[in-house]
């Protein structure tokens, strides 16, 4: 996914009240920018970090802008959760994520389930295989060099999901959960149970139940976001 119009580099004042961060920009000025990820945002929120932000000219927004990406290090990754939708749904059209290909039709935001969920998207119309239930996962927390965790803080609606997406199968459809992970320094996936041993348990009872786990890395730069490679997720205690 390009960005249009490109995104605009800061620096990091301050991160609070989960949804705003202060910043910097390059003339000096410090402005309020709305912080769309509401994790922990565990070594992707150190003051004095480089970022970038996205502008929108909507008039009834009270901050104009928005935090994209971050520098931690030599990395680059992407905290806005709402984007990995939209780089999940161009890599499923592009063919990059094979699992999940020969559906004629891609919906969002689909209600489904037992808890009144409702799906990040809902994949159907295939000439063998039954309608898909999608949740998407944005990975952004490292624990050491080259794994990836998920939750970075408990995540009581991540763990409904992975029960909703169990019932699915256990109905007799399909479900899959991708980890969309927006940095490219990862190698596997594993589930945070340090911090949440109750999500740990549950995406290891939806896989035993047939739920579909998926994790696909992304190249990062400020111009662009792009899933292209597959990573293995290990659940091993």
């Amino acid at each position: 996914m390009n960005f249009d119009p490109p995104l605009i580099p800061a620096t990091l004042i301050r991160r609070y009240k989960r949804f705003l961060a202060d910043v910097e920009m390059s003339d000096g000025e410090k402005i309020t920018v709305h912080c769309p990820n509401t994790g922990a945002m565990l070594g992707c929120a150190d003051p004095g970090s480089k970022v970038w932000l996205s502008h929108s000219d909507n008039p009834k927004r009270k901050y104009a802008w928005t935090w994209e990406l971050v520098e931690t290090g030599t990395v680059l990754v992407g905290v806005h959760p709402g984007r990995s939708n939209q780089f999940v749904a161009e890599a499923i059209s592009t063919g990059v994520i094979s699992q999940l290909q020969g559906y004629a039709e891609c919906r969002a935001e689909v209600g489904y389930g037992h808890e009144n969920s409702r799906a990040d998207f809902l994949l159907s119309d295939h000439m063998t295989k039954a309608d898909c239930f999608l949740e998407v996962k944005n990975v952004t927390a490292v624990s050491s060099a080259g794994i990836g965790i998920f939750p970075d803080a408990v995540s009581a609606r991540g763990t409904r999901h992975l029960r909703e997406l169990g019932g699915c199968v256990e109905a007799g459809g399909r479900a899959a959960l991708c980890f969309c992970v927006a940095r490219d320094d990862v190698t596997e996936i594993r589930p945070a149970d340090n911090i949440d041993p109750v999500y740990g348990q549950e995406l290891r009872k939806a896989i035993a139940t047939g739920v579909e786990v998926l994790a696909y890395r992304a190249q990062v730069s400020p111009q662009q976001v792009l899933l292209y490679q597959q990573i293995p997720v290990l659940c091993a205690q």
